[in-house]
């Protein structure tokens, strides 16, 4: 299977838009019915060996439950921890169709979840709530079966890279108010944030934390990419080399991303090697300047302890 496979945001911007609300309806049942995590990592997605899921939730005393999409049979499917399952197809729905059949189905498994704000999350319609959103009803199969496996290509490169580090991180996951999948390093350090920061951000960021991730477009950078940002962001940070050569800072709201190109990355001879090295020289730019104790944080090979890690006699 072709590695990084084109997947230009033009060519499925439709299906991306619908895609992205059907991911927001599940993620705010996520929202609602798991237990808060720090940083918000209750909340995304985990890749599949078909799609995405939600992992149970619910309560441990309750009726534990999972919705995962499927973009194989291209389904969503709900299931209880007694075996009971209940799907529907993705495609040839709007988000209102989608959004009714999601909580029909949470019903027949004898779920109930309320949503307190049933309206996307910073999309240009976050004012139209879900159940009358019948604009956008482009699901695409072909489309969405290629965003999940460039998906699950990016999480095996970030998995591998996480390998390396031995501090505080988050999980490879897919958030769905971004759409991104992300992978956060950080220092333990405290990080202050403005008085006037809303509750989102203070909990993402009450860390200093450099975060590595990909993303499919958007209006402001319309096309496939790579990222990392350091937050709280160094002085200077935007003048430290990036590897490879196509790689670029890029301001935006105030700060800097370090960015990759997909097609650059497509281009190398050995492209995931290039994101690897990518994601490395980001990181010793974040790190560096902010000085994190780098060689205390360092996991090589994925081993901590001193005795496996030493090369054999």
């Amino acid at each position: 299977m072709e590695l990084f496979p084109p997947i230009p945001l033009a060519e499925w911007r439709d299906c991306k838009e619908a895609l992205h609300r059907f991911a927001q309806v599940v993620g705010k049942i996520r929202l609602a019915a798991s237990v808060r995590r720090n940083h918000w990592w209750n909340v995304p997605f985990h890749l599949t060996g078909r799609g995405i899921t939600t992992r149970p939730m619910g309560q441990a005393d309750g009726d534990p439950f999972t919705i995962d999409l499927d973009f194989v049979g291209h389904q969503l499917v709900a299931a209880s921890l007694d075996g009971t399952e209940v799907s529907f197809p993705l495609y040839g729905r709007s988000v209102a169709s989608f959004h009714r059949a999601t909580l029909d189905a949470l019903a027949a498994l004898g779920v109930r979840v309320d949503i307190p704000l049933p309206v996307p999350f910073d999309l240009p319609d976050a004012s139209r709530p879900f159940a009358e959103d019948t604009e956008h009803a482009a699901y695409d199969p072909v489309q969405a079966n290629r965003y999940w496996r460039v998906l699950s290509q990016v999480a095996l490169i970030l998995e591998e890279f996480a390998a390396e580090f031995s501090g505080k991180a988050s999980p490879v996951h897919h958030f769905w108010h971004t759409f991104d999948i992300a992978y956060s390093r950080f220092s333990g350090r405290h990080a202050e944030q403005p008085a006037d920061a809303d509750p989102v951000t203070r909990e993402a960021y009450s860390r200093e934390v450099i975060s590595f991730g990909f993303w499919f477009g958007d209006d402001a950078f319309p096309e496939p990419a790579f990222y990392s940002y350091t937050s709280p962001e160094p002085p200077g940070l935007a003048e430290e080399p990036l590897a490879p050569g196509s790689a670029r800072w890029v301001a935006r709201n105030g700060s800097h991303l370090a960015v990759l190109r997909y097609d650059d990355a497509r281009a190398e001879a050995d492209p995931r090697a290039t994101v690897l090295a990518f994601y490395e020289s980001a990181y010793r730019a974040g790190a560096g300047r902010a000085d994190w104790d780098m060689v205390r944080l360092a996991c090589p090979g994925g081993i901590t302890d001193r005795h496996l890690a030493a090369p054999p006699a």
